[in-house]
């Protein structure tokens, strides 16, 4: 008796996860198509935050697979993927692009190339946010005014580990690994490891 327990609860639990992904998909789906996305087939575990402002450009590859929050992913800040893109910005993202609750905060330019993995709690911002001159700071009127917007470029097979931060004007290069927990300031070449706050050059990576 036990036993078909056991099985009736597993197909109760896969029916479920099944109607889960479904309902995600149509959401995301939804969302995708009232910001004026431009994509194609996806897969999604959750449903992310976007945000697409009139005058943006927002276009995703095929095969995106997004993971939000601990359903989609659950290795800590169980946040959705959020997708931010102000007016006049463009936010990219080629094939075969893997994200997991990551923030992409496009003011400017964001481009991800083909075969980008981003791991879990990534940040992508190109732009500074606030003024460094703290008198500005102060006053809203002009705590963004001489802030600077760079795009960044991420190429493809570059691989981004769980809870970086990628700042403003950083081009990261082909096959590129960035170490879980960095800060990236500036360029990577292509085919190297980096890591650290901020990252810095570990090694060059060999292909056989």
């Amino acid at each position: 008796m036990q036993k078909y327990i056991t099985l009736v609860i597993k197909l109760i639990k896969l029916i479920f996860y099944k109607f889960i992904v479904v309902v995600h998909k149509i959401m995301t789906w939804l969302k995708f198509y009232v910001n004026n996305i431009k994509f194609k087939n996806f897969k999604t575990n959750g449903i992310p935050f976007v945000m697409v402002a009139r005058g943006a450009y927002c276009k995703f590859g095929y095969n995106l697979k997004i993971n939000n929050g601990l359903l989609g992913n659950p290795i800590g800040r169980p946040q959705p993927c959020l997708f931010f893109v102000d007016k006049n910005a463009s936010l990219i993202i080629g094939n075969n692009v893997g994200i997991s609750s990551v923030a992409l905060v496009c003011h400017t330019s964001i481009t991800i190339e083909e075969n980008v993995k981003i791991g879990g709690g990534v940040c992508i911002y190109d732009t500074d946010f606030h003024s460094l001159d703290f008198k500005k700071r102060r006053d809203s009127n002009f705590d963004s005014l001489d802030t600077k917007s760079i795009p960044v470029i991420i190429k493809k097979n570059a691989f981004i580990g769980a809870h970086s931060t990628i700042l403003k004007g950083v081009c990261i290069g082909e096959n590129a690994i960035v170490g879980a927990c960095s800060v990236v300031t500036k360029n990577i070449p292509p085919n190297e490891i980096w890591a650290g706050n901020p990252a810095k050059f570990i090694k060059e990576l060999t292909f056989s």
